[in-house]
């Protein structure tokens, strides 16, 4: 925690106390109805609320048992300390004394020896709160409320006097035990009030030493008391006085140097004894001792109290007490140890009502560690913690480091509501419910970010929503009929001009418009109704500088309405709120369009999110309005929502557990979290790095969870956000989170109850949260939160395997090889702490060029020898011996930019690459594809045991569209020893890719034998789906004949032996089929629906039942081949409804192309799954999500869209626009994903198709795809299908028709180069 702003301390004369207690120094103080406890400047322990709306009125703690007293009115709770064994002190209520028929407050406390509690009010009385009632054991009424009481520290003595009171009243104890407690009195007289008491405190608890009470008195002096008679009627005797007028005589006389205020504290003689030591121990060792310290040392000798005075004006005197209490007293007894002329403090501010009172309290403990401190409680709402060494604070000479400001508590009094930030995050304002509001602006000095109060604000209207103008100078109230401003350059703003209005409906809220520039001092503000509707007000603001006088006039309104719109939106509207500022600073152009920064956001009951921009024009006094995002989220009545100026968006569901967060400029679902019933949604703030990454708060009652935005990974399918930070304050207080809010610097400045948390921006790497992709990030054990928000994000070195991945799917295979090479070099000679290159020593023009291809055609070049030689002994491309080489300096080295697991595959992915270079001659470049991630998947397979379980349909459609699917075939079946079964195959996706339905159904054969062969018992079940997909059952027969030892033998060879086209014996496996049903014996009864001819129902168990959609199809293709209507109806009623739920185009585009509709297997690599089947249904999350545009789908794109005319005809369809914003998106996703040089490589290089510039034909005669072409290809096939019958059409699916090659038209091409 950066910083604790605990609360407001009570302007009363014992809100704070001080104790050293189980050898820990404790702070306590009250505000409002809150007992604060702290163990340092920053250390908040525990935060006690009271109920009821009383404040709080004093506090005390017992040094012997830390336990702590308050009061409140006539009420006093008393609080016992735990934990202290567990190292976590916390304080309980112990017992609450009710102090009966009592009128007045108890505004003193005070402990006494044997844990007795001494309770001034109109009686002082006196409990016992041992065990575990406390009693009652003295009460005397007095003729003046108590307004001091305290015990001395031998409990032997109470000093007793009331308000404006002159005589201090001494009582002494007479008798101790609860039985008979008696005391007698006598009176110190005093010319004037007494406004302050304090006992002499000895070096601890148990020395023996005479009573000294120090007396301070309107009249501006310090007396005295000891027990110089003991034989004397009074107990104590005046021993000398300190005249504080006299002490302080400034040099200057000017009269703005003068000051009669006085102010006084004591510094006991151990707490100067041991702040002494502090100071020579501080002296570093063979420096030279300063004149300051050996006055110091001089004075500390000598053991005495010492009293120090100051004024208002910075001066101060120290005076020493020597021998306090001696029976003959002498002038040396009394001496002066300083005088200094600069001593600055923090007074408090003018105005308020009790300004001018500060209490001081002093300590200096005997540890090591301890410092000398100096606790200043100044009246007008604030407590400051100094810190300093003695010698400095008593050094005659100028100096500005005699006291250090650690801390300055300070807040609220009551509950904190709202806390809104400006625009640029270095101000906010914190408002409670009574109307409140205080002004807090960032500074940074020696101790870092400190929240300082620069303002408060009270309004006497209901404030409605509030905007901070000019870095918190300025505060605009928007309240139910009017608007107001405030100048809140002083300590106590003030209203500067105010505007009624009249709007039918409640604003929903306070925008702050885009400036067209910001030259001039004018502020426009928008509010909008829930029907769309609102009012513009125009702001003239003061000029800069600091408010010369509270009356000071404007010379114009300062506040009016400029002019009312309507968005003219007809929406069930739930809310609309401005966006959180993220990113560089709104620039405003001179259009109106969709690059400007969003200013708000609403969201309807239905789920609709928009984000809407504004521009004020100035020549027509209008305000123009333009949607620039809309996102169906599909989240019936959000209960919150938040947005960010860099178009994030945030909902929450109506239950307030479940957490989406889209990116609205591509309108995609980014990330899904569904939090447990009891953990409530209540609040969500943004922010962002200074390169635009964004990192989210999410506020629950008692705790705020940070999420970083992260690269999207498509590869693994990895989450693109998550949590790095979890903040709890229910160790320091009790009260559920008001509200919370980002500054500048990356604090989260977090609000409950009456206290502001300011939280520091460093992000522990090392818990379990964040270990899992950011321990080994430079050895460092934390680091600032911005800095791993761009470690999650931003460009990746070209070694990663996610940048290595994409570059194998954009088929560059060259610039892989050669990063490979380059990092092999690099590691030779690496050793830790050395800088590795992030593009492996290559020149950035490798990535976004052109390449020659490298696949099976450029393969063909015969290398000799003489080619193949070089002076370098490394080779040119990944061989099987370097990827060895290289693993082997992997496992070694831990790689700067990666983290362990990364480093795990990228191992892999090189080994990948090396089998692929193998086979690189005989294969395509999707076949290549195809190997490299096949081969990874079994690498992670037997890493991760958990990973999923079988390649994506990225991977089969790559395979799919191979040449080489042969070799493929051949390759797979040996990653398994030729003894692949069906769920290696459906791991290979094999029976998805296979076009060749012959080597299909022979591979399937191949299946079925591995199946019966896979145990040693060899049972025919196990293959019997198998040979009856192949219509093979006389070889199932065959094997049944040697199944003697299935006890179903019997039946089963007896039931084959029929002729199954019979009627009879098909009813037979039909029933067969239904009874195994019944058993759950799926798979076996799909083999008697095959049995019975009935391959619609086997292949609906397959898809439904057995939950094998892989399944289903080969057997449906294996059955009746790809033609088969059974296949058809599986691909339109399951797989494409499926892709369409899913968003999986990679699915879609497979299935269309199955059915033979390659123009729309083209045009669903760009367009949503469901907006392209007839009867679409409502998408799902899933659809939505980011993963549903992987960036590989354009390289397919390319790669299909001018393979045949029927694919050229589906590319014709994509508008010139929906290409274009494809390819951006694509740019886009490469960005997200760290792969910013294959961004650059697509926006630079793509080719849009040319769009016919020829008027349209006839109806009857649509246009010639092959115009679109830009270059001249080798061969395009005709597969335009002939025209479909009546019924076809009607089912929206033709019939594949047969493929045919046509050189596409010279002439046509030639037109496009103008001949």
């Amino acid at each position: 925690m950066r910083a604790v702003l605990p609360g407001q301390p009570q302007a009363k004369l014992q809100a704070v106390c001080t104790a050293r207690s189980e050898g820990r120094r404790l702070v306590s103080y009250i505000s409002g109805n809150a007992l604060v406890i702290l163990g340092g400047p920053h250390d908040l322990l525990q935060t006690i609320y009271h109920d009821g709306d009383c404040d709080l009125d004093a506090v005390a703690i017992d040094e012997t048992t830390g336990k702590i007293a308050t009061s409140s009115r006539n009420v006093v709770y008393l609080y016992s300390l735990n934990g202290r064994d567990e190292g976590v002190p916390k304080w309980s209520l112990q017992h609450t004394l009710t102090l009966e028929d009592e009128k007045r407050a108890a505004y003193t406390l005070s402990w006494g020896a044997l844990e007795e509690l001494l309770v001034g009010s109109s009686s002082l009385r006196l409990f016992e709160t041992i065990g575990h009632e406390a009693l009652i054991i003295w009460e005397e009424k007095i003729s003046t409320p108590a307004k001091f009481a305290r015990f001395s520290n031998d409990a032997t003595l109470i000093a007793s006097t009331g308000a404006y009171d002159r005589l201090v009243k001494v009582w002494r104890r007479l008798s101790f035990g609860s039985d008979d407690v008696r005391f007698d009195f006598t009176y110190l007289p005093h010319p004037t009030t007494v406004t302050g008491v304090h006992w002499r405190r000895p070096h601890h608890r148990g020395q023996m030493m005479d009573n000294v009470l120090y007396t301070i008195c309107a009249d501006n002096k310090v007396r005295i008391w000891a027990a110089t008679d003991p034989q004397g009627l009074q107990v104590l005797q005046q021993w000398g006085e300190i005249d504080m007028l006299e002490t302080i005589q400034p040099r200057n006389l000017q009269p703005e140097a003068q000051s009669r205020d006085r102010y006084a504290f004591i510094i006991d003689s151990r707490d100067f004894s041991y702040a002494a030591e502090r100071a020579v121990e501080g002296t570093k060792q063979g420096q030279k001792e300063h004149h300051a310290l050996a006055h110091l040392i001089e004075v500390a000798n000598r053991s005495p109290e010492v009293c120090v005075v100051l004024d208002s004006r910075g001066h101060m005197s120290a005076w020493g007490l020597e021998n306090v209490g001696c029976k003959v007293r002498e002038t040396k007894n009394i001496f002066n140890i300083a005088h200094v002329d600069n001593f600055r403090f923090l007074f408090p501010t003018p105005g308020w009502m009790n300004g001018d009172h500060v209490r001081f309290l002093i300590f200096c403990d005997q540890q090591p560690t301890s410092v000398f401190t100096l606790l200043v409680h100044h009246f007008d709402g604030s407590i400051e913690w100094l810190e300093g060494r003695v010698d400095n604070v008593f050094d005659p000479s100028p100096r500005e480091d005699r006291l250090i400001s650690r801390a300055l508590w300070t807040g609220h009094d009551g509950p904190i509501k709202k806390i809104v930030r400006n625009m640029s995050g270095k101000a906010l304002i914190s408002r409670t419910n009574d109307n409140e509001g205080l002004i807090w602006k960032q500074e940074v000095g020696a101790r870092g970010m400190t929240l300082t109060r620069s303002s408060t604000l009270k309004a006497t209207k209901h404030i409605h929503r509030t905007c901070l103008l000019e870095e918190g100078d300025f505060v605009v109230n928007l309240h139910h009929r009017s608007i107001t401003l405030w100048d809140a350059r002083s300590s106590f703003a003030v209203e500067l001009s105010s505007c009624s209005y009249n709007l039918v409906e409640k604003p929903l809220c306070l925008l702050l418009l885009p400036e067209p520039t910001s030259a001039t001092r004018l502020v426009h503000l928008a509010a909008i109704t829930p029907k769309m509707k609102g009012l513009v007000w125009e702001i003239r603001l003061p000029p800069k500088g600091p408010r010369a006088t509270t009356s000071e006039k404007l010379n114009q309104p300062a506040l009016m309405q400029y002019c009312a719109f309507d968005l003219k939106v007809n929406a069930d509207l739930a809310f609309m709120l401005p966006v959180d500022p993220a990113g560089s600073p709104a620039v405003i152009s001179g259009f109106l369009d969709t690059f400007a920064k969003d200013i708000a956001i609403s969201y309807t009951n239905d789920g609709v999110i928009r984000a809407w921009t504004a521009k004020i024009d100035l020549g027509k006094s209008t305000v123009d309005w333009l949607e620039t995002s809309m996102i169906e989220t599909g989240i019936t009545r959000p209960s919150l929502a938040s947005g960010t100026s860099i178009r994030k968006f945030a909902v929450v569901d109506a239950a307030r557990n479940g957490l989406t967060i889209w990116d609205s400029s591509s309108a995609q679902l980014e990330y899904e979290a569904q939090y447990r019933s009891q953990e409530v949604i209540q609040d969500l703030d943004w922010s962002s790095t200074p390169d635009d990454q964004s990192i989210l708060a999410v506020g629950f009652p008692h705790k705020v969870i940070i999420l970083s935005q992260m690269r999207y990974d498509y590869l693994n399918a990895g989450p693109a956000w998550a949590p790095v930070r979890e903040i709890h304050i229910g160790q320091s207080t009790p009260h559920p989170i008001g509200d919370s809010v980002w500054l500048a610097s990356g604090n989260l400045v977090v609000g409950a109850g009456n206290q502001l948390f300011v939280y520091d921006k460093e992000v522990n790497l090392t818990d379990d949260m964040t270990k899992a992709f950011t321990a080994p990030i430079h050895g460092h054990a934390s680091k600032d939160i911005f800095e791993v928000a761009m470690l999650l994000n931003g460009p990746l070195p070209v070694f990663h395997p996610q940048f290595l991945a994409q570059c194998i799917l954009a088929g560059k295979l060259a610039q892989v090889q050669k990063i490979i090479i380059g990092l092999h070099k690099a590691l030779k000679f690496f050793v830790d702490g050395d800088r590795l290159d992030s593009f492996a020593n290559l020149p950035l023009i490798e990535f976004f060029h052109e390449q020659p291809d490298i696949s099976m055609a450029a393969g063909k070049k015969e290398r000799s020898s003489y080619n193949d030689f070089s002076d370098d002994d490394e080779p040119e491309t990944v061989t099987e011996a370097l990827a060895a080489a290289l693993n082997e300096s992997l496992a070694k080295t831990a790689v700067p930019q990666l983290t362990g697991q990364e480093q795990i595959h990228l191992a892999g992915m090189i080994e990948c690459v090396a089998t692929a270079e193998k086979h690189r001659r005989s294969m395509d470049d999707n076949a290549m594809r195809y190997l490299l991630f096949f081969r990874q998947y079994l690498l992670r397979k037997g890493h991760v045991p958990e990973s999923p379980v079988g390649i994506t349909w990225r991977e089969i459609a790559w395979a799919y569209h191979s040449n080489s699917q042969d070799i493929l075939v051949d390759l797979v079946s040996k990653q398994f020893q030729g003894k692949m079964l069906w769920e290696h195959a459906r791991e290979s996706g094999m029976f998805m890719w296979m076009t060749d339905i012959s080597a299909l159904r022979m591979q399937f054969e191949n299946i079925a034998r591995n199946e019966y062969t896979k145990t040693d018992e060899k049972d025919p079940i196990d293959c019997s789906l198998y040979y009856l997909a192949l219509k093979k059952k006389n070889v199932l027969l065959g094997l049944w004949r040697m199944a003697a030892w299935n006890r179903e033998q019997s039946a089963t060879q007896k039931l084959l032996s029929n002729d199954f086209r019979d009627p009879r014996w098909k009813t037979a496996a039909l029933k067969n089929a239904y009874a195994l049903m019944g058993k759950r014996r799926f798979e076996y009864a799909a083999a008697f629906f095959l049995l019975a001819g009935k391959l619609r129902d086997a292949v609906n168990v397959c898809a439904h039942q057995m939950q094998d959609l892989q399944l289903a199809i080969a057997v449906a293709r294996v059955y009746e081949g790809d033609d088969a209507s059974v296949l058809r109806e599986l691909l339109e009623d399951r797989v494409l409804p499926q892709a369409a739920l899913a968003g999986n185009r990679w699915l879609a585009t497979w299935a269309f192309w199955m059915l033979g509709r390659r123009d729309i297997a083209v045009r669903v690599l760009i367009s949503p799954v469901y907006t392209l089947l007839e009867s679409p249904e409502t998408p799902t999350m899933q659809a939505k999500s980011y993963l549903a545009n992987d960036p590989a789908l354009v390289v397919l794109y390319k790669q299909l869209r001018d393979r045949t005319l029927q694919t050229l005809k589906g590319a014709s369809e994509i508008s010139p626009r929906a290409e274009w914003e494809f390819i951006t998106q694509n740019a886009r996703l490469y960005d997200r994903m760290g792969c910013d040089l294959l961004a650059l490589d697509l926006v630079r290089n793509w080719e849009f198709l040319n769009q016919p510039s020829e008027p349209q034909k006839a109806a009857d005669e649509p246009p010639d795809p092959r115009k679109m072409l830009r270059r001249r290809s080798s061969l395009v096939v005709d597969d335009l299908p002939s025209p479909k019958s009546p019924k076809e059409m009607k089912s929206g699916f033709g019939k594949p028709p047969t493929r045919v090659f046509e050189e596409p038209d010279a002439n046509s091409l030639l037109d496009n180069f103008g001949f």
